[in-house]
C-alpha cells in the first residue's frame, strides 16, 4: 500500500522556521522525484520545489528561493522541506508529492497545516 505521510506543520511566528517531513512507503522510493506543493484558502495548489531521484537537482518557486531547502534520505525513504524566514503569504496546507517508476505513477499525501501568523 502506498502511503505518503507529512509531518511538522504548525503555527509560527514570522520570520520563524519548520521542517516539514513526508516518510514513503509502499513503492520504490528511490526511483521518483520528489516535490512539495502547497494550497492556500481559495487559491489553486502551487508547486513549491521538486528533488530528483538522487537529490543530484533541486528547483524551487521563485516566492520560496533563497527561504526553502528540499532535500531527501533514500536511505530512510524520507523528504525533508526546510523552511525559513516564514512570512504569512507561505500559509497553507503542505502536500508531499511522488512522481515517477515505470507506470510513471502520481502519488500525494494527506497534507500538512502551516501556519504564519503573530
Amino acid at each position: 500500500q502506498v502511503q505518503l505521510v507529512e509531518s511538522g506543520g504548525g503555527l509560527v511566528q514570522p520570520g520563524g522556521s519548520l521542517r516539514l517531513s513526508c516518510a514513503a512507503s509502499g513503492f520504490t522510493f528511490g526511483y521518483y522525484a520528489m516535490r512539495w506543493y502547497r494550497q492556500a484558502p481559495g487559491k489553486e495548489r502551487e508547486l513549491v520545489a521538486t528533488i530528483t531521484t538522487t537529490g543530484g537537482s533541486r528547483t524551487y518557486a521563485d516566492p520560496v528561493k533563497g527561504r526553502f531547502t528540499i532535500s531527501r534520505d533514500n536511505a530512510k525513504n524520507l523528504v525533508y522541506l526546510q523552511m525559513n524566514s516564514l512570512k504569512p503569504e507561505d500559509t497553507a496546507v503542505y502536500y508531499c508529492n511522488a512522481v515517477g517508476g515505470f507506470g510513471n505513477n502520481n502519488y500525494w499525501g494527506q497534507g500538512t497545516q502551516v501556519t504564519v501568523s503573530s
